[in-house]
């Protein structure tokens, strides 16, 4: 599990844990600025010391292999995998190279010291001061609420509301301060892993121009370039457009806090002043505690916090409420007081002090107190772009008239769908193709009042304006789950088998819509829209949550993902259906899918080895080599990596299924803890791995169950399975040791199974058994 998200809404309730992990976010960026204030040390050694140059490349890549990023959320996409690894993978490059290396002359300062520092001063420094500014106006606002609780009720009424005017202006002001502190930090965090990855790559590709052997080792650097290049610019899109939608949100927010409350379990949340009576002559104090309760069991918790004492959570005192009553300021000398009494303490009142009369209203009402005033709360639902956008006849013809025009005049266009039209003639043209009157008569082939940027974004505007998005809300949670996790082929059948479950109107219209956008990306040497790009556009567009929170916009990139999956693989996907059976189980590895080069004892045969590590994007043009149909390969397109196997940072697995890197297939217990789930979960379960039943005669009785299983952890065990399995060799390897085996491509290995030796599997080929290379073959 990464960085929980900080949502925006947390920064007014101000809750310990809220605090907690503003300071995890804190902890990270400062390790960040750590890590890249100790590469930059290391890099300048390579420009000064000649001499030590072998030690300062040592120490330079044992920099870059500690560091690992950290992210938001339960789950990384492939390209945020691939540029965690790349640090780890640099470092294992330069563990390789000989020792006596030329100067690194001047490329060195312009590739990698310069945007380092420009990263760590422009960003990393701006966070530390929005930092400084944070803590000031933390101590800044509580000091003067607490100074002005203790204000006596008896002063002047002109006195008292002068005093409520300055602190509430001063917690609105610590709010948008809060806010914007908030919205930096997860800017940074997300930024950080291409600013940071992208001068290492440009320090590398120069690096390389120095060296004797420069040519080859180059040559086999290219095919890793390449895919991290992709990787950069498609994390660097996802970026961009996540940025703009938390703000967005962060903005909505602003404008009406309370419209975009959190739902959560309890009633009513916050903090209060407590009373607690002393001993005479001693009078009483007041502490302040954050205060939970939930109607339904009424029962009151509250947690004694002080923000300026380091902000430690201490324990809890829960207890039942009996009544509450409101106290007036003739029976005590403060304002916004109320009493509470515990069902196992009768006669012993216990008194609060709100922040403010309408926050004690707030209380009053949460918790059934007399005198109290109704207040109904306001719950955010996402609003109907537009009443008129229906999935109906003008629907379809709308977007077929505007998907024709593209072809016709713009397919070929420089970002094609990216660049916008014009917003009035947008919203003209969608009054005209929106009224069954005028829709027929616009010609948008032949005419040259619409421009083709009108069009596409006219088409966008209407499919964002249906009241529910194409890919619907309830299939929402159930299209992020494979992009998350799972093999490439488990994702297309996953995805493959959630399309056939969108009602007939929603799958009919995405067909068409994909089928165009697939066409789209054929032309994208002249129009640049890859499948990526189509999916950073089209991601929002047919997709979104029902609740709009930070979390849910941090899923964007999945989105993403499920769009490229769709428009790589929309001629299986919307031309067949989807097989119910899925007889092969999904891979699990118990090494990353861009598996090490296996590591010779004898160093001249490594150069007959392909460097898996820098052939992310290879494909096999053997014809003798078998290989499978296109959609089935690990990669489908250079131009997005979407369907590269996953290692999900998360997932819920069956008790029993993993055992540390043990994977058990018992359908019996399998079985079993499905059945036990709730009904609502599930549905949302789907998976594609089919485990046959222990018991011959419950074939026909059960359905199969379907589950992703997550990945496997724990030390280095071997991975046993059920079900044994068949591999093809996709390189040739020659053994170096009597414990391995020799091949050719296309050898068909049987009783595949993982090895305790990381990296390697045990299989048996003609009668032999022994060691094979993980990365040489391909299940079957």
């Amino acid at each position: 599990m990464g960085l929980q998200p900080l949502e925006f809404s947390d920064c007014y309730l101000d809750s310990p844990w809220f605090r907690e992990r503003v300071r995890a976010h804190e902890a990270e960026l400062e390790k960040t600025n750590k890590f890249i204030k100790e590469l930059l040390k290391d890099g300048k050694n390579l420009i000064a010391a000649t001499k030590n140059l072998s030690a300062a490349q040592r120490k330079f890549a044992h920099s870059l292999r500690d560091f690992k990023f950290e992210f938001i959320g339960d789950a990384e996409t492939d390209d945020e995998r691939y540029i965690d690894a790349s640090l780890h993978e640099f470092s294992n490059f330069l563990k390789n190279l000989e020792e006596q290396r030329e100067i690194l002359a001047l490329s060195v300062t312009e590739t990698l010291i310069k945007p380092l520092e420009r990263f760590r001063k422009e960003q990393l420094g701006a966070v530390k001061e929005e930092k400084k500014k944070f803590d000031k106006e933390t101590e800044k606002n509580y000091s003067l609420l607490e100074k002005h609780l203790n204000l006596s009720a008896k002063k002047k009424e002109l006195q008292l509301q002068e005093a409520d005017n300055q602190v509430e202006q001063n917690r609105k002001h610590f709010y948008e301060l809060s806010l914007e502190y908030v919205c930096k930090l997860q800017e940074i965090q997300e930024r950080k892993k291409f600013e940071c990855v992208e001068p290492v790559l440009s320090f590398f590709q120069g690096l390389f121009t120095f060296y004797h052997q420069g040519y080859e080792l180059a040559k086999d650097f290219n095919h890793y370039k390449m895919a991290l290049q992709i990787n950069i610019q498609n994390t660097r899109n996802r970026f961009e457009g996540t940025r703009s939608e938390v703000e967005e949100l962060m903005n909505k927010i602003r404008r009406n806090p309370q419209e975009h409350k959190r739902a959560n379990h309890f009633t009513m949340e916050g903090y209060l002043y407590v009373q607690e009576k002393r001993p005479a002559p001693f009078g009483s104090s007041w502490v302040k505690h954050y205060c939970m309760y939930r109607k339904e069991t009424k029962k009151f918790s509250m947690i004694p916090f002080e923000h300026r004492s380091g902000g430690k959570v201490s324990d809890a005192e829960l207890f039942v409420l009996a009544y509450c009553t409101k106290r007036n300021t003739d029976t005590i000398d403060r304002r916004f007081c109320f009493d509470l009494e515990a069902s196992d303490r009768p006669g012993v009142p216990v008194t609060m002090q709100a922040f403010s009369e309408e926050d004690r209203k707030l209380w009053m009402e949460a918790l059934d107190g007399k005198e109290a005033v109704s207040l109904i709360f306001k719950i955010f639902f996402h609003p109907l772009l537009s009443d008129r956008a229906q999935l109906d006849k003008i629907g379809f013809t709308i977007i077929k008239k505007c998907i024709s025009a593209v072809e016709t005049r713009g397919i070929n266009d420089q970002g094609l769908y990216r660049v916008v039209g014009v917003s009035s003639k947008v919203q003209r043209l969608l009054s005209l193709l929106m009224d069954s009157k005028t829709c027929n008569e616009v010609d948008l082939e032949n005419s040259v009042d619409w421009e083709v940027k009108t069009i596409t974004s006219a088409m966008k505007q209407y499919l964002r304006s249906l009241p529910e998005p194409l890919m619907t809300y309830e299939l929402h949670g159930e299209f992020i789950v494979p992009a998350k996790s799972g093999s490439p082929e488990s994702r297309v059948n996953a995805v493959h088998f959630l399309v056939h479950k969108l009602p007939e109107k929603n799958k009919e219209m995405l067909e068409i819509l994909v089928k165009h956008l697939a066409n789209v990306s054929k032309h994208a040497k002249r129009n640049l829209m890859t499948v990526a790009n189509l999916g950073v556009v089209f991601g929002p567009t047919l997709m979104r949550p029902q609740e709009e929170t930070v979390a849910a916009i941090m899923d964007l990139k999945f989105q993403n993902i499920v769009v490229e999956i769709l428009i790589e693989n929309h001629e299986k996907i919307f031309k067949t259906l989807p097989d119910a059976t899925f007889p092969e189980p999904i891979s699990m590895s118990v090494s990353p899918p861009n598996a090490p080069p296996r590591q010779s004892r004898r160093q001249g045969q490594r150069i007959k080895r392909p460097l898996a590590v820098y052939n992310l994007c290879l494909e096999l043009d053997d014809a003798d080599s078998h290989s499978s149909p296109r959609e089935d390969t690990p990669t489908g397109s250079m131009d997005s990596l979407s369907s590269q196997s996953p290692t999900p940072a998360f997932s819920s697995s069956p008790p029993g299924l993993l055992d540390g890197n043990h994977l058990i297939m018992d359908s019996g217990d399998l079985a079993a803890w499905t059945a036990n789930l709730p009904a609502q979960s599930r549905p949302s379960m789907v998976s594609w791995t089919n485990t046959p039943s222990a018991n011959p005669g419950a074939t026909n009785a059960a359905s199969p169950t379907f589950f992703f299983p997550g990945p496997a952890t724990g030390t280095d065990r071997a991975v046993e399975s059920v079900a044994h399995r068949k591999a093809r060799a996709v390189y040739p390897c020659e053994a170096e040791h009597s414990s391995e085996l020799s091949f050719q491509i296309g050898a068909i290995f049987e009783d595949v199974q993982f090895s305790r030796e990381p990296g390697w599997l045990e299989g048996t080929l003609n009668g032999k058994r022994g060691l094979i290379p993980q990365n040489y073959v391909q299940f079957l």
